[in-house]
């Protein structure tokens, strides 16, 4: 069997077990873009018996919880509640799940926790590694699957079996010891969550319902933990150190039993479900972690730019109440929606002719959502013998990520440092022709003023951030820095000034990555990207496509 129907099948017992246990498991995320795999779900996910109810993330309160129909409202003279959609029961499907918001994540997550019949379908259109659905819901949804491309149809039991194995799952008993070994298991591969273990486990119930069987065996649960725990996983368990057996004090005494200790569980040997994990961990676990890292500690951006209110333009967000003046529009339906209701008790003789009284503080303001440029500035050290190389990567690398420009809405800069001063050679763009004409006169040679470079940086993304963009600082040097700014010749002084300037950029919040280029990690550089606060990535001999890559992993989402 190859790789790609083992995954495919992974998906079957998955939506299976979802479907016997949907309070248990809570739902599963789907990360693919359109395509065969993509198709073959959603059409196995049509086929299940059920209602569906398709949500998207622009979904407004009173269309997830109800509200007040005004129209009927006005017709009847009384309050009529129109239902939403946690009313109805059936299975949710949330689309473009990468760019669901917070607010709307904290609702799904409550529903998922209050109703016990309720379970979710997230699918992650997975265009982008910056862009990742909120871990909130994630962290509660059982299974997570990224399928391939070349995916068979996923094919599920009859609707008639379904229904019989989740009759079954009441009287399925799981191993006493089962829990202990998954909670091991999931500290081994650093899964913090305490949510895991309680998932794996009643995934191996239901896939026991689903084998006709009254009794979780080592093979459910090795396959549960297949399905839950890779995704999760944040390292890879190292093989623990054998202590030395004791000596026995007491000759007379029998040995030990030579199974005795082996596993969490006694019964259920856990090395075995640790092979069953790595087997199945993804190759790029530690990028993962890293990006799931970025993702929490930026949870109000994307890769887009920063998220920024506005009252003029942008996506729409829920109205909230304030005051009309030039630059706020008021809202007319979220107005009369909160107006309604008071109508009876503000009705009066001097106001009986009057068909809609408003109050101040019915007044609701219309909230959208923009989204800032990124602006990346390479800021290249064009010094010494090995400058051409340098700037020869650092083109390569501009280009990459320009091609990638339209896509991310990022603007690109480059400056470089030589002599006694630092150059914009490109100034902020995403025309791609431009910049090959600027950079093919790039020069190089000559000393190292790492000062002047930092400051002229400073302008840039100051520059920037009064237009309305999210700059982050590239930095390609190997810290040597040799010429302070006032043109003075002195490695120690230079360097000292230099960590000064970058210092005051950490402390105005500009995100940094300091590649550092030496032949082999340089103090010097390890000590900048400390004063930046900044990402430290030693890459000596890197090409543009390397550069380009961990450009592309430590900018922040």
């Amino acid at each position: 069997m190859n790789a790609p129907a083992r995954l495919t099948q992974g998906t079957e017992r998955a939506l299976a077990a979802l479907w016997v246990d949907p309070a248990g498991l809570k739902g599963l995320a789907l990360r693919a873009r359109m395509g065969p795999a993509r198709q073959a779900f959603e059409t196995a996910l049509s086929n299940l018996p059920g209602n569906t109810h398709r949500l998207h993330p622009g979904l407004s309160d009173e269309q997830l919880f109800g509200g007040l129909n005004i129209a009927a409202s006005l017709a009847e003279g009384r309050p009529v509640r129109e239902p939403g959609l946690v009313d109805r029961p059936g299975l949710f499907v949330l689309t473009m799940a990468e760019r669901c918001g917070a607010p709307l994540a904290a609702k799904l997550s409550q529903i998922l926790d209050n109703d016990g019949d309720r379970a979710l379908i997230l699918l992650d259109e997975g265009a982008s590694p910056e862009e990742l659905a909120p871990a909130t819901l994630m962290d509660r949804l059982a299974f997570h699957i990224e399928p391939e491309e070349s995916a068979r149809p996923v094919r599920l039991p009859a609707s008639a079996d379904l229904d019989d194995a989740r009759a079954r799952l009441k009287d399925v008993e799981a191993p006493e010891e089962a829990l202990s070994v998954l909670a091991a298991l999931a500290v081994r591969f650093g899964i913090d969550s305490l949510r895991a273990p309680l998932l794996a486990l009643r995934a191996a119930r239901a896939l026991a319902a689903l084998d006709y069987e009254r009794k979780v065996s080592e093979a459910h649960i090795r396959e549960a933990v297949e399905l839950i725990y890779p995704p999760r996983a944040t390292l890879i368990p190292q093989d623990p150190a054998e202590p030395e057996p004791p000596q026995p004090e007491n000759r007379n005494e029998p040995p030990a039993d030579e199974h005795e200790g082996k596993g969490s569980g006694g019964e259920i040997p856990d090395e075995i479900l640790v092979e069953a994990i790595l087997a199945r961990l993804p190759a790029d676990i530690l990028d993962r972690a890293a990006a799931r890292q970025r993702h929490a500690a930026a949870a109000t951006g994307t890769g887009a730019g920063d998220r920024r209110k506005s009252q003029r333009r942008g996506r729409p967000l829920p109205s909230r109440p304030g005051h009309p003046s030039m630059t706020a529009r008021v809202d007319p339906v979220a107005t009369l929606r909160a107006a309604a209701p008071w109508q009876s008790l503000r009705r009066r003789p001097d106001n009986a002719e009057r068909p809609v009284i408003i109050y101040p503080s019915d007044i609701r303001i219309r909230r959208y959502e923009e989204r800032a440029d990124r602006l990346l500035i390479f800021a290249v050290d064009a010094s010494g013998s090995a400058a051409l190389a340098r700037l020869a990567e650092a083109k390569g690398a501009v280009e990459l990520l320009l091609a990638q420009a339209y896509a991310r809405r990022d603007q690109v800069a480059l400056l470089a440092f030589r002599g006694s001063e630092a150059d914009l050679m490109l100034p902020p763009t995403r025309s791609l022709v431009q910049a090959k004409k600027r950079l093919s006169a790039l020069p190089g040679g000559g000393g190292t003023p790492l000062s002047a470079g930092l400051a002229c940086a400073s302008d840039q993304a100051a520059l920037a951030r009064s237009k309305g963009s999210a700059p982050m600082l590239v930095l390609l040097t190997d810290g040597k820095a040799n010429i302070m700014r006032d043109g003075q010749a002195d490695r120690t002084g230079a360097l000292d000034e230099a960590c000064k300037i970058a210092e005051r950029l950490a402390a105005s919040g500009l995100p940094a990555i300091v590649v550092d280029t030496s032949r082999r990690p340089s103090p010097q550089a390890q000590r900048l990207a400390d004063a930046l606060r900044g990402r430290y990535a030693p890459l000596p001999r890197a090409d543009a496509q390397k550069i380009s890559r961990v450009v592309g992993q430590a900018v922040t989402v």
